[in-house]
């Protein structure tokens, strides 16, 4: 896997890149990065592009003064898409990386070939209650000194996981960005973005969206409840994929189950 970067208008944009063949556009959530895909692109059958968003991991300083609303981010994707030349991806989001996937697609559903929504946030299923206290205490709790905010972040991992060893291992590979960008000044930045209004103002549009879709959902998941990946199926045609006592990183927990769901789509 290798990392590239590109310059549009000033903004610097990351992705990581993998494989070869019909490209897929993979979009990450909070409170990760691009390497939220890094077990799912080896089992992709086509060129894997884990694009990042302003604002987060590697990419945080570049979020600085930005706007990092879910619809800025997706109007963000779109102009990335313009300067990679890439034929119609596969659209993949996780988290509030699905609600930009499905800003996106709405927008311009002539640019994708598939949409793959796993454990997304979808009409008013998000912030979660935590996230909202979070940013309305944001003032202050930009100030918690970074070892305050390493045990809430672990303790976020271990939620979402559905095992210790795999909340240890994603810990480890995003925390580090926040502990070398200010962790609360960061992650304050991030939350105070959140924006239901974001997918809201797309919902009625989902089912007229006509692009072959997977919906696969961790059924456990205590952030995004199992009933929104229901109704997200409904209203694009499909059916959900259910993982039995799955939690909400499931890129990183079940990437077989995922990669598969894109592959289907990759199919001729």
């Amino acid at each position: 896997m290798q990392t590239r970067v590109s310059t549009n208008d000033g903004l610097s944009t990351r992705w990581i890149e993998h494989g070869s063949g019909r490209p897929v556009v993979l979009v990450h959530g909070i409170p990760t990065s691009a390497q939220l895909w890094r077990h799912v692109m080896p089992l992709v059958r086509g060129r894997s592009l884990a694009w990042e968003m302003a604002g987060y991991g590697s990419s945080i300083a570049e979020g600085a003064g930005l706007d990092l609303a879910v619809a800025a981010q997706a109007d963000r994707l779109l102009a990335w898409l313009d300067t990679q030349g890439l034929e119609r991806p596969v659209l993949v989001g996780h988290d509030i990386g699905g609600g930009v996937a499905q800003i996106a697609a709405v927008h311009a559903p002539q640019r994708f070939s598939g949409l793959v929504l796993t454990n997304a946030v979808c009409y008013d299923s998000w912030p979660v209650p935590s996230a909202k206290v979070s940013a309305r205490l944001a003032p202050v709790l930009r100030h918690l000194p970074a070892p305050f905010v390493r045990g809430s972040f672990a303790q976020l991992m271990r939620r979402g996981h559905d095992t210790e060893a795999k909340a240890k291992e994603s810990f480890a590979v995003h925390w580090r960005y926040y502990s070398a960008n200010g962790a609360a000044q960061s992650l304050m930045a991030q939350l105070t973005a959140l924006d239901a209004r974001d997918t809201r103002s797309v919902a009625d549009r989902l089912p007229d969206l006509g692009l072959p879709a997977r919906v696969v959902w961790g059924a456990a998941d205590p952030f995004q409840k199992i009933g929104f990946g229901e109704r997200l199926a409904a209203d694009l045609g499909t059916e959900v994929r259910h993982i039995p006592g799955g939690s909400h990183f499931t890129p990183e927990d079940h990437p077989d189950v995922v990669a598969e769901a894109i592959n289907e789509l990759l199919a001729p």
